[in-house]
């Protein structure tokens, strides 16, 4: 099912529900009802949960938005790291060169066609992405410099194979869900809690205390949506992207 029509029928539904609420608590009111009763100290502790809840929400946003954030940059530490080790290997003689280049294709390949898709699904690495790495790896410390140039450039390689493997790691680690389970409730609670609140200062029937009654719930049900979305920064709508392997490595003709 797709994100957005996940979001507008979660809109919809904040929408309907809280309309049909106050559409049936106005049928039981008697006509002698004055809304202007409502006591102020309701009021005041309705405006203030609100309140609360708008930070909690700009928070649990801000958080996910820099997770997401953190693994995109993730993404770019590990490209640049292999694009590196292409590029110093010049130095090498053309049959390791061809070897070690031949080897980060092949990894940047399986990642982008294979272990991405596997990452956004179940939220891990794939073992065979740790292989060709590794095949990386030892492409790069096997070979023995044969002169002061290789030798000057073979440390340089060790380290941005190393760059690349922590980065993947790095990786891997946010591929996952980063809003803990009880944060989840407490988002929703207070959802419910401030969305029904609002019956509390006796909402009626005129069409302007019904539009901002749904639009109210309906800016509850995006935002919360947004922030689910956010929640898995390589498995949904707005993710992670595997731009930074096909702007690093255009030949490989890789589709995102």
């Amino acid at each position: 099912m797709s994100e957005w029509l996940v979001l507008s029928i979660a809109m919809a539904a904040a929408c309907a529900v809280v309309l049909s609420i106050a559409f049936f608590n106005h049928r039981r009111i008697g006509e002698d009802d004055d809304p202007n009763e409502t006591p102020d100290v309701i009021e005041y502790m309705t405006m203030m949960i609100g309140v609360i809840y708008a930070i909690v929400l700009g928070l649990a946003i801000a958080g996910v938005w820099e997770a997401r954030g953190a693994a995109q940059e993730y993404v770019r530490q590990e490209a640049q790291a292999l694009h590196e080790v292409g590029i110093r290997s010049e130095v090498y003689p053309a049959e390791v060169r061809r070897k070690i280049r031949a080897d980060v294709d092949a990894y940047v390949t399986y990642v982008v066609d294979t272990e991405w898709k596997v990452m956004a699904d179940h939220g891990n690495l794939t073992d065979r992405g740790g292989e060709l790495l590794e095949r990386i790896r030892r492409d790069v410390t096997d070979y023995e410099p044969q002169t002061d140039h290789e030798g000057q450039a073979y440390q340089p390689l060790v380290d941005q194979v190393a760059v690349a493997d922590d980065a993947r790691s790095a990786r891997g680690q946010s591929a996952g869900a980063t809003m803990p389970g009880v944060v989840w409730f407490g988002l929703i609670a207070g959802a419910l809690v401030t969305v029904g609140l609002i019956f509390t200062l006796q909402i009626r029937r005129s069409f302007r205390e019904l539009l901002l009654a749904g639009l109210f719930s309906a800016l509850i049900a995006f935002l919360l949506f947004l922030i689910w979305d956010f929640d898995a920064p390589f498995g949904r709508g707005i993710a992670a992207t595997a731009e930074p392997f096909l702007a690093q490595f255009p030949h490989l003709g890789l589709d995102d």
